[in-house]
Order: C-alpha cells, then sequence, then structure tokens
C-alpha cells in the first residue's frame, strides 16, 4: 500500500511561495551544499519506500512551465486540474492530468506507486488530501526567511485540527527538515 506523504519548502511565516509565485527565497537550500548526516527523511517506514508519483494542483504545474514534460525527480506527475491545458500531455511525456477530481487522481497514484510513496507537492492539493484524511506523514523544509505574504502551505484548512505525532527534526545549511505522522481519526 503506498504512503502519501505531503511535502513542501515553506517560509518560517508559512509561506510556500511570494505574492508572484516566486519560489526562490524557499528553494535556495537546494543550491547549498547538505551535510551528509542531513537525510531529507529520517529512517523509518517511508525510508525503504522509493518515490512512486507526486501529484500536483495546475497552479504549480503551469509556474513550473509542466517541468518540460519530465519531473527533475524523474517520477511520474499527475496534474489535478479542471481542463487540460492546451498542447498537453506531451508525447513521451510523464506528466499526465486528472480532470475528475482530487479522488480520482489519488485512486490513480496509488495504482501507480503500488507500495512506493505519493508525494503532494502543492498546497491545495495537500489540504484537499488533509481534509479527506488521505496524508500519512507532513515533511516540512523550514527555510529561515520571512516572506511576509503570499501563498500559504496550509491556508485555510477545510476541516481541522488535524493532529500530528511528535516531530522528527534533522538540520540542513538554510533548511531545517521536519516531520510529522498524520494521526488518524480514532487512533
Amino acid at each position: 500500500m503506498a504512503h502519501v506523504v505531503a511535502d513542501m519548502s515553506v517560509s518560517l511565516d508559512g509561506f510556500v511561495a511570494d505574492p508572484r509565485d516566486g519560489v526562490g527565497e524557499v528553494f535556495a537550500w537546494y543550491g547549498k551544499p547538505q551535510p551528509e548526516q542531513s537525510p531529507r527523511e529520517p529512517a523509518g517506514e517511508a525510508d525503504a519506500m522509493g518515490l512512486g508519483i507526486i501529484v500536483y494542483g495546475r497552479r504549480t504545474f503551469d509556474v513550473a512551465n509542466g517541468w518540460n514534460g519530465r519531473h527533475p525527480t524523474g517520477a511520474p506527475v499527475i496534474v489535478v486540474t479542471h481542463e487540460v491545458p492546451d498542447g498537453w500531455p506531451h508525447e513521451n511525456s510523464s506528466v499526465s492530468f486528472d480532470t475528475a477530481g482530487i479522488e480520482s487522481a489519488m485512486a490513480t497514484a496509488e495504482k501507480v506507486a503500488g507500495d512506493n510513496v505519493i508525494a503532494l507537492g502543492s498546497p491545495s492539493v495537500i489540504q484537499q488530501c488533509l481534509a479527506r484524511g488521505l496524508v500519512d506523514r507532513i515533511q516540512v523544509k523550514l527555510v529561515p526567511v520571512l516572506l511576509g505574504e503570499g501563498i500559504r502551505l496550509f491556508g485555510s484548512l477545510a476541516t481541522g485540527p488535524v493532529q500530528l505525532g511528535n516531530p522528527k527534526v534533522s538540520e540542513g545549511n538554510g533548511v531545517t527538515h521536519l516531520y510529522y505522522d498524520v494521526a488518524r481519526p480514532g487512533s
């Protein structure tokens, strides 16, 4: 069974992008050398799983220019959208589209991922999956910058509170990695 992981870089004040969709400040740490002891994810259940697929929203797809048809991780991508953009899907692209909504996209992602990780990479997708109780872990790459305004990671959650387990923390160069297991209702 797939493991669903919400994974985003975020400013200390909770933004994943500035008001013009700029992400340079929150992704600057990617270009810095990272300590070898600072794994992207602490050892655990998901450590043994590979990345199976990433689910994004249309806005992220548009801002990223569709990753030119291939996400940098090499993983396949599903974009949740109301309509497929003109000219897509591209031939030999690993990007597909789901116009039937988040439930449909997650069902497809589960089939593609198998026993691997389904990564959620857009605030809207993360919020929708949290509201449906589909998220197993939240991974936040906390960047030491205050953007002041922009696109919030969690915005206004449709349901709450969402209970999280104790954090696992690892320090990086220009980033602090935080990992929280999401408590399931009734657990």
